[in-house]
């Protein structure tokens, strides 16, 4: 009888539909070991080859000799070398990495003064009642911080202050962190007055200076308008359910509690605020004016977190403590840009890097002219995916695309106006992009959610994309 009953037992237990495991998404260095994996499997397969490069006197740049590839010997990557080539994106990686870690060790010192976190509950009851309207005044502020000094990865200093804002409203941090990280992009993008991308595309291409204005801040508007929707159906949808937020349940994201906080500053928080609005006047002169990088920006930030321990009242041990713990939570971050980096340094010890983009390049000559700017627009958008960085890839694909654009009747103008589109809203997607690692690393937000949240947005970006290129055409750009 015993027996009968477990057999029955265990005939049921059988029968039990078991729950099917729900898929994980893979931690971001799996994601990046598998795209360098790709990318050295991609070695053996491309072939090598390289264009002539030349320095240009007038601008010092050194820049690709259109018409110039020719193949060269395969240099396939041997796979025990890929370790090597990832330490070596890190070591590539050091000035924005150290920049990084100062940032979270800087800006550690000035939370734990409580100074921003109050100054951020006194904005929030200024916003209470229209807390949707502070996404695209703070989208607006940023993008025009994009538009005039390229503000890409400089723009991670900022997002705890967006994050502190959101949360206090009620928002989660993805709120926080896109009106402040998208905004800078979006102003990137349009590159009203932005030297590192217009600027040097305008220049390889011999046009006027920041010509074309009108219709590049055309662009900006709607783009606004757009990402603006966007972030306030989002932030809506998780003001009503919080459980709609990407980020729902993720441990870092218990880190920002307010029930205590105070929107009464004391003399030395005042004393803390004065000090970090003198610093970023000093720092946007600095960028703007100055030439200054990472060099100078790591400096005034070390400045900055000492004189505010000091002003608050922390001694040398107490500074020393929150330096180390804000730089220590940001580590994490810093490894995925260094080995987001190895990437383009296997393609580039290949002798493939090349190569890539000439094939590219020669998608746009067989499509048919009526689509040819909206091909020059996405293929820049796939070069992207290989040269993230805005100079390199204008010094690179602009005295190709000049040609090309001569050849089938397309403006010069048009070419850059691809260019810059094109660059600039992959960047808020690609795993290679430092800007967006970075903002990622502060903010602490996992790139898969990010991603999770970024993909419809960046779909329409893209639709935009290619509406912009049409609309250039009809109005003869």
């Amino acid at each position: 009888m015993n027996t009968h009953t477990e057999f029955s037992e265990d005939a049921n237990k059988e029968n039990v539909i078991q729950p099917k495991k729900k898929w994980k998404t893979p931690h971001t260095f799996v994601i990046l070991v598998a795209i360098i994996l790709i990318a050295a499997a991609a070695t053996y397969f491309v072939p090598a080859g390289e264009f002539n490069r030349y320095e240009d006197k007038a601008t010092g740049k050194t820049l690709v000799e259109a018409g110039s590839y020719h193949t060269i010997a395969s240099k396939p990557i041997n796979p025990l070398k890929i370790p090597v080539a990832i330490y070596t994106g890190i070591v590539d990686s050091a000035p924005i990495l150290t920049f990084m870690l100062i940032i979270g060790g800087a800006f550690q010192i000035i939370t734990s003064t409580g100074a921003l976190t109050a100054l951020c509950k006194k904005l929030s009851k200024t916003f209470s009642k229209k807390k949707y309207f502070v996404i695209p005044v703070f989208l607006t502020i940023f993008s025009i911080f994009g538009f005039t000094m390229g503000m890409s990865s400089e723009v991670m200093i900022f997002v705890p202050i967006g994050i502190t804002l959101a949360m206090l409203l009620g928002l989660d941090k993805v709120t926080g962190t896109a009106m402040i990280a998208l905004g800078a992009a979006i102003g990137f993008t349009a590159g009203i007055l932005n030297p590192f991308n217009v600027g040097v595309a305008q220049d390889i291409a011999e046009l006027p200076l920041f010509s074309g204005m009108g219709y590049r801040i055309f662009i900006l508007i709607v783009l606004l308008a757009a990402t603006s929707t966007y972030i306030i159906c989002y932030a809506k949808k998780v003001a009503a359910n919080p459980e709609k937020s990407i980020i729902y349940g993720i441990k870092e994201d218990q880190e920002y509690t307010f029930d205590d906080v105070s929107d009464t500053m004391s003399k030395r928080q005042i004393g803390v605020l004065v000090i970090m609005v003198a610093c970023c006047g000093i720092l946007i002169y600095g960028l703007s004016k100055l030439g200054w990088y990472f060099e100078e920006m790591s400096a005034l930030f070390i400045f900055m977190g000492i004189i505010c321990g000091f002003v608050n009242g922390y001694g040398p041990s107490r500074i020393a403590k929150e330096f180390g713990e804000g730089a220590k939570g940001i580590v994490v971050g810093c490894l995925i840009i260094g080995i987001a980096r190895t990437v383009e340094v296997i393609l580039s010890d290949a002798s493939i890097l090349d190569t890539i983009v000439y094939g590219i390049v020669n998608i746009v000559g067989v499509l048919p002219n009526s689509i040819k700017a909206v091909g020059m627009f996405l293929c820049q958008s796939l070069i992207n995916c290989v040269i993230v960085s805005g100079t390199g890839q204008a010094a690179v694909t602009m005295p190709l695309m000049v040609p090309v654009s001569d050849l089938v009747g397309i403006s010069r103008q048009t070419a850059v106006l691809a260019f810059q589109l094109g660059d600039g809203f992959s960047n808020s997607v690609l795993p290679m992009s430092s800007s967006l690692m970075g903002y990622l690393a502060v903010s602490k937000i996992p790139y898969s959610k990010w991603l999770k949240f970024m993909l419809p947005l960046f779909g329409i970006w893209t639709a935009l994309g290619c509406l912009f290129m049409l609309g250039a055409l009809m109005i003869g750009y």
